[in-house]
């Protein structure tokens, strides 16, 4: 029955149950849905700007959310109790990316500098029209050093599965694999990643680095 009435609203679109199924689909296997990453995101990213209400229905009693954001035309899904930007919900998380993705420390330290270098370029006014900022995999590199004290993976293997997991998540942008080889390769950070690291997270690492650095020259004081 449930089929039935779904076909009956599909229909009205000029849409059939498989066209929807391709996109719940997609949508669940990858968490995010960016319609300016290839041709067939960008048909599904409009067929679901005809059935919005659909989709958003039919994921709603799994619980789970999604974020769409017109502006950069993307899409997000949030699993059932995680922060949903523009929305409160019951719990707070601060990473909340493509169904409780498992992000490896490295990641995470990448994905918290990505953002921090998001909102410098932002506030110095380096972001182009669609909203991405490019930064160099040097600056990236001290960036990490500077703020978390650490570096990227020594090993190229490591180095390149971590920046193709974080485009595979849509936060990052980059030619080919092998440009990661290089220090000198440049890469575009999406504007989603506004909205895959919370203003809680960033906050909060804010406050950890300031209290480090006191310490670090209270230290310096003492010695000298």
């Amino acid at each position: 029955m449930l089929t039935d009435v779904l076909s009956q609203r599909l229909e009205k679109e000029n849409l059939g149950l498989d066209e929807f199924r391709e996109l719940t689909i997609r949508l669940l296997n990858y968490g995010v849905l960016c319609r300016s990453e290839s041709q067939t995101e960008q048909q599904l990213y409009d067929r679901y700007l005809r059935i919005a209400d659909l989709v958003q229905d039919y994921l709603h009693i799994m619980n789970i959310t999604v974020f769409h954001d017109r502006r950069f035309e993307y899409l997000r899904l949030y699993p059932p109790g995680s922060e949903t930007p523009g929305m409160e919900e019951a719990e707070i998380s601060a990473f909340a990316g493509s169904l409780r993705n498992r992000l490896s420390q490295s990641e995470v330290a990448m994905v918290l500098v990505l953002r921090l270098q998001y909102d410098k370029a932002l506030r110095e006014g380096q972001v182009d029209d669609k909203g991405y900022v490019t930064e160099s995999m040097e600056a990236l590199s001290i960036a990490m050093k500077n703020i978390l004290a650490r570096s990227l993976p020594e090993k190229l293997t490591e180095r390149k599965q971590l920046f193709i997991h974080l485009r595979r998540l849509r936060l990052i942008e980059f030619h080919s694999e092998e440009d990661l080889v290089s220090g000198e390769a440049w890469l575009k950070i999406h504007p989603m990643i506004v909205s895959f690291v919370n203003d809680d997270a960033v906050q909060a690492l804010s406050r950890a680095t300031t209290s480090e650095n006191k310490e670090s020259e209270g230290i310096v004081t003492e010695t000298e």
